[in-house]
């Protein structure tokens, strides 16, 4: 149970719109991957014009009863001429079958990539959907107002979209610009403190598709903005564009490197896998133009490294085989990677092991599957290493720095050599 109070009435956020959406303050955890400590809210909107009210985004299906209550405190159903869903996950679109049942004259306004989605989402036949695609530069009237739409794929979806309401210099933003963070308060200025929130939801929603951010805040950042209406968490009307600015530095690399950069982690049982991390380390560094760095994951927690490894050019995972598999410090690693792009970076994986050895290559499977580029095959080698099986080691080294720095012609590793 929860002693704190919500208002059960549409909100007023400008003088066309209203909040319609649904507090969730008791959800912990967001699609299995996100900790939600402060619960979170499922935002909707409501702008109504001279010809008829729009509808902007709905809310999970287990709120349509708090979403509907709302919306009919402000407006009739039968004065919805439109509903803009500027994407079509679960969360958004949750209370939209009964919402065309309540407003079957409405039309749905949607991205060009929902299309498939949302025939899916409904289980209807294209014949009894009313919708119609938009992208950037299409608008729609509402008599004393115009929703404007800005094409914004994979933030974080490929179908999510922006809608804009120039009279009131209003962004509803989708996902964009939102956080996982439930306050009965509702506006930025009001709120508790949710820099952390913020910052959270960019760094697991956002932080894979940077290039995207960018391409969208080119779209955005010229609008006059007075608020901006995300899906989740606060409504920001405080100093809105300092938001955008904001997700222009999360997205932007942070320094220009000169040389590429290769990261070697490893974690080791006996001290077989260090010696052969090290020696990695010296072959590598032989090779100019590359800057190599070493650690050991024993040492400390994972997290830290992600945002190394996102401007780094290649990295390498030492492993032994424990179990007949790699150790849990190497997977977490991995694991915690699925918030960065990958793609077109170098992996490559090492290990000692007692039995079997099973570890290098199973690293290397889930390395391609992150989109990484896997030249060199991986090295294995049984128990202690000899001197001879350690010049093996700094070979390897050479082998992948000279790969990374394109002094050797760059081969992909051969299914038949595992």
């Amino acid at each position: 149970m929860t002693s704190l109070t919500f208002p059960d009435c549409a909100i007023p956020i400008s003088n066309r719109v209203h909040w319609i959406g649904a507090f969730d303050p008791l959800l912990r955890s967001f699609d299995l991957i996100l900790k939600t400590a402060n619960g979170t809210t499922y935002n909707a909107y409501l702008v109504r014009g001279q010809q008829g009210v729009a509808i902007i985004d709905t809310v999970k299906e287990e709120f349509a009863e708090e979403f509907f209550k709302r919306l009919e405190s402000v407006a009739n159903y039968d004065e919805i001429t439109l509903i803009v869903l500027n994407h079509l996950e679960p969360d958004h679109t949750g209370a939209l079958p009964e919402l065309l049942k309540r407003a079957p004259q409405a039309y749905l306004y949607i991205s060009h990539q929902a299309q498939s989605m949302l025939k899916g989402l409904l289980k209807l036949d294209e014949k009894q959907l009313q919708f119609k695609p938009v992208t950037t530069g299409d608008h729609v009237d509402l008599g004393d107002c115009t929703l404007e739409f800005f094409h914004t794929p994979y933030l974080h979806w490929p179908d999510t979209q922006c809608t804009y309401l120039r009279e009131e210099k209003l962004l509803f933003s989708g996902d964009v610009f939102g956080c996982h963070f439930c306050d009965a308060r509702l506006f930025n200025d009001l709120v508790g403190d949710f820099r952390f929130s913020f910052d959270y939801y960019y760094a697991h929603i956002m932080r894979p598709f940077k290039k995207y951010v960018l391409d969208a805040l080119t779209l955005l950042e010229p609008l006059a903005l007075d608020l901006i209406a995300p899906t989740h968490g606060p409504v920001l009307r405080d100093q809105p564009r300092r938001y955008l600015q904001h997700y222009r530095t999360l997205s932007t690399p942070r320094k220009e490197v000169v040389d590429k950069t290769l990261l070697i982690f490893y974690i080791s049982a006996y001290g077989n896998t260090a010696r052969m991390a090290h020696a990695i380390y010296q072959g590598a560094s032989t090779v100019t133009g590359l800057r190599v760095s070493i650690f050991d994951l024993q040492g400390g927690e994972v997290e830290p490294f992600v945002d190394l490894i996102e401007e780094a050019d290649g990295i390498v995972l030492g492993t032994p085989t424990i179990n007949g598999d790699a150790v849990k410090p190497i997977w977490d690693l991995l694991s915690s990677l699925a918030v960065v792009n990958l793609k077109g970076k170098v992996g490559a994986a090492f290990g000692s092991y007692g039995w079997t050895g099973e570890a290098v290559n199973m690293i290397e499977s889930r390395l391609r599957g992150l989109k990484l580029r896997v030249p060199v095959p991986g090295l294995r080698i049984k128990l202690i290493p000899t001197e001879e099986e350690l010049a093996t080691c700094q070979t390897f080294g050479q082998q992948l720095a000279e790969t990374m720095t394109q002094k050797q012609a760059v081969r992909e590793l051969d299914f038949s050599q595992i």
